[in-house]
């Protein structure tokens, strides 16, 4: 198993930047691929960003895609999204996800999370 935790939430002026972290525990994060999700008060979790365990390719939300980058350092064992340009509609909690397969956009097949860091991004 693998454990996930989550830091670099915070408020932060639209148009501004933050970088999320997703420490891994117990396996490495090359295991599996791994997922951002979020969820804004009175809405669905919905996805955000993927990188494959397989090729390392990543996969966005049409909602982010241009301004949100995820990336992995396996020497840190730890998952990135990189923000920029954000927007008031960015504001949610944002959770880290793993899961052992390739079905990125489905939070159903992630069998892990973290338990969120929250993002709050005012006009």
């Amino acid at each position: 198993q693998v454990q996930l935790v989550e830091s670099g939430g915070g408020l932060v002026q639209a148009g501004g930047s933050l970088r999320l972290s997703c420490a891994a525990s117990g396996r490495t994060v090359s295991s599996y691929s791994m997922g951002w999700f979020r969820q804004a008060p009175g809405k669905e979790r919905e996805f955000v960003a993927a990188i494959s365990r397989y090729d390392l390719s990543t996969h966005y939300a049409d909602s982010v895609k241009g301004r949100f980058t995820i990336s992995r350092d396996n020497a840190k064992n730890t998952v990135y999204l990189q923000m920029n340009v954000l927007k008031p509609e960015d504001t949610a909690v944002y959770y880290c996800a793993a899961q052992a397969g390739s079905y990125y956009y489905s939070q159903q097949q992630y069998n892990y999370w973290g338990q969120g860091t929250q993002v709050t991004v005012s006009s």
